[in-house]
């Protein structure tokens, strides 16, 4: 999330990997409203394996699978969040607006009026 020239970015972290950021956030979302990891992919522009090694990476990370895949024919196939995944989602949704509203307060007001616009040209003698 991006505000003026603050950016924040929130990541959960579980061993050497990001349980959940914001990309991941987006296709956990995304697999929510398409119904199938591959259609998640497809609207977030990313491959299939890419979308499934997230997914993988998630499902690893929390005690609860956060994606269930159904395996079959019909309108029982593809893949949805559980229960554990909506809660986590919705957290972290509420994690990033809480954040966000730190960015609108005084702390981030008096950093950003001491910003230039652009970083100042190198010194070439340095």
């Amino acid at each position: 999330m991006k505000q003026g020239a603050l950016k924040l970015k929130l990541q959960l972290v579980c061993g050497e990997l990001f349980a959940l950021g914001p990309g991941k956030a987006d296709l956990l979302d995304a697999i929510e409203a398409q119904g199938s990891i591959s259609a998640a992919g497809r609207a977030l522009g990313m491959s299939y394996r890419r979308a499934w090694l997230l997914v993988d990476e998630v499902n690893r990370c929390f005690k609860d699978p956060l994606v269930e895949t159904l395996r079959g024919g019909g309108r029982e196939r593809g893949a949805r969040l559980t229960e554990a995944g909506r809660a986590v989602l919705a957290d972290y949704r509420a994690l990033e607006e809480q954040a966000a509203s730190v960015m609108r307060g005084t702390p981030y007001a008096r950093l950003a009026a001491r910003l230039r616009s652009a970083p100042q040209a190198a010194d070439p003698t340095d």
